[in-house]
């Protein structure tokens, strides 16, 4: 396949913007080479940490003799190091996610999302999987730091297509059992399954000591249903329908709509999860530079 589906995904304009900016984990990460962000593991090699009292065998070098001077006592000074993050972009291609009001659906916001987040990160020599799933997890990419592996990203995201039905939280459960190395989670779905298994998959998450950030996509009829006329709307993902002139449950459904989204945020800020609401008629470079602007005055 040619490289049109590098085209396709990441506009000229969008990379420009990008290569303006980075993400910095804002908890602890692990990895293998110098990069951004923090390591939990203690070297001799970039910021400063602490002080730690000189055992035998330490190397001369590293002695802080001002404190010598002060205290007449040897203490050393310890570093944390910066490494490279390891992050894994699961993107929902559960049949819900085909729906789109408009020129684009949730599903295709969501892979141009995904795929504008592979770029910032390896661009910023960070390492990038991708996990497609529906009611279970479709397909793996390990994450890897490698400039080529962009492309690779990329023509999963051409090929992928929405598929079965959901269940999130069953698949957040399966990929938490099987990434190891702590790092950073960017879950992209429009979260249209049980609240309770699909927070506690999150949380799961989060026990495991990753971070956590949400982008909870919506069209923005799931969000207002402001449909003109009596219509009949199906089920996606289970064979069932209902006839209704909107007009009369839109103030209800708008209600519960909010309901259900606000409790999903109150929910994730209760347990240090990011999360985020973008709607598919908002550019996804725009929800995308908001997100990252966000991020960077919260340090």
């Amino acid at each position: 396949m040619s490289r049109a589906s590098d085209r396709k995904y990441l506009d000229p304009e969008v990379v420009s913007r990008l290569s303006r900016m980075d993400i910095k984990a804002r908890l602890v990460v692990e990895g293998f080479i110098s990069g951004l962000h923090k390591s939990p593991y203690r070297g001799f090699s970039v910021e400063f940490a602490e002080h730690r009292q000189y055992m035998p065998g330490d190397p001369l070098r590293h002695v802080d003799w001002k404190v010598y001077a002060k205290s007449d006592k040897y203490y050393v000074k310890e570093y944390e190091e910066e490494t490279n993050l390891r992050s894994y972009i699961l993107l929902d291609q559960s049949a819900s996610m085909n729906y789109g009001s408009g020129d684009v659906t949730k599903f295709d916001y969501g892979a141009h999302l995904a795929a504008a987040l592979s770029f910032l990160m390896l661009r910023q020599r960070d390492s990038v999987g991708l996990v497609l799933f529906d009611n279970e997890v479709k397909k793996y990419i390990a994450p890897r730091s490698t400039p080529s592996h962009l492309h690779n990203l990329l023509l999963e995201l051409e090929d992928a297509a929405p598929t079965e039905a959901t269940d999130v939280g069953n698949s957040l459960h399966t990929l938490a059992d099987r990434i190891k190395r702590r790092g950073l989670v960017i879950l992209v779905s429009d979260l249209m399954d049980d609240p309770e298994k699909v927070l506690m998959a999150l949380r799961f998450f989060r026990h495991k000591k990753h971070e956590v950030v949400v982008f909870h996509t919506l069209d923005p009829k799931e969000v207002r249903f402001d449909f003109d006329r009596e219509a009949r709307f199906e089920d996606m993902e289970i064979d069932d329908h209902v006839v209704a002139q909107p007009w009369r449950i839109q103030g209800e459904y708008v209600k519960e709509v909010e309901k259900w989204r606000s409790y999903y945020q109150r929910v994730c800020r209760e347990h240090r999860i990011d999360y985020n609401f973008v709607r598919t008629d908002e550019p996804f470079d725009k929800a995308l530079f908001s997100y990252l602007s966000k991020r960077a005055r919260l340090g």
